[in-house]
């Protein structure tokens, strides 16, 4: 276990010594104490480790994440998650606006709520949120899956592709081109795997979720749309 206090040591210390590990790094299990709101905290990881951030964080925190395993014994300020490609980044309390955003792969785990504009723009990351979320999430996300086991806020889904929205609860207006979908088998497969892997499967069933996509009335502009526009 590596232990690392960011309050003596200084955040560039700690992303300098996480980005010279390796794929074969003994060093595997890392614990960052005294976060103190700092921002960009373990950006940029790209190796197979556990990294426990022992309090709340900043902005970007597990920014391009890839491979790592990070979790955050607080909560997150802006952006955590942010583009991230793979691995998986676990936030035990709740996140700030455009969590995930840009994602591309791996799993953001959001305990609490999350604000504004969750998963904007994903692009084949999965996020579950144990709580509610706020306006203009997943606005044009274009890939992926978004797990919401609370309720949403104005314009989900705006100027959606072809992610895929799971809400339990309500959702308070959908934005352009975005749908309620049927639930067939295929996603109550899907969505018992995310709730598992989102360390939620005991908290609610698949069946109670709505299913929510796009209407694919925006991708080509048509005249008789373009007030949705």
């Amino acid at each position: 276990m590596q232990n690392f206090d960011l309050g003596k040591l200084g955040l560039r210390e700690l992303n300098s010594q996480l980005h010279q590990l390796s794929q074969d790094t003994n060093q595997t299990a890392w614990t960052v104490t005294n976060p103190r709101g700092s921002h960009a905290i373990a950006a940029g990881v790209d190796a197979p480790v556990d990294i426990t951030v022992d309090g709340s964080t900043g902005y970007y925190c597990a920014g391009m994440n890839k491979q790592a395993t990070i979790r955050v014994n607080g909560s997150a300020g802006p952006g955590v998650a942010q583009n991230m490609m793979s691995g998986a980044v676990i936030v035990d309390g709740d996140a700030s606006q455009y969590a995930g955003a840009t994602g591309r792969g791996g799993l953001l785990v959001i305990k609490g709520n999350a604000s504004s504009r969750c998963g904007i723009s994903m692009k084949g990351i999965d996020i579950v949120v144990h709580g509610n979320i706020g306006h203009m999430s997943a606005f044009m996300a274009q890939s992926g899956n978004l797990v919401v086991l609370g309720d949403a806020g104005d314009a989900l889904g705006d100027s959606l592709y072809e992610a895929r929205l799971f809400v339990r609860g309500d959702v308070k207006s959908l934005g352009a081109d975005c749908v309620e979908k049927e639930m067939r088998p295929e996603h109550l497969e899907l969505l018992a795997d995310l709730l598992k892997r989102g360390e939620a499967d005991g908290k609610a069933k698949p069946e109670e979720f709505k299913r929510y996509g796009s209407a694919r009335k925006l991708y080509n502009f048509n005249i008789d749309h373009a007030g949705e526009y």
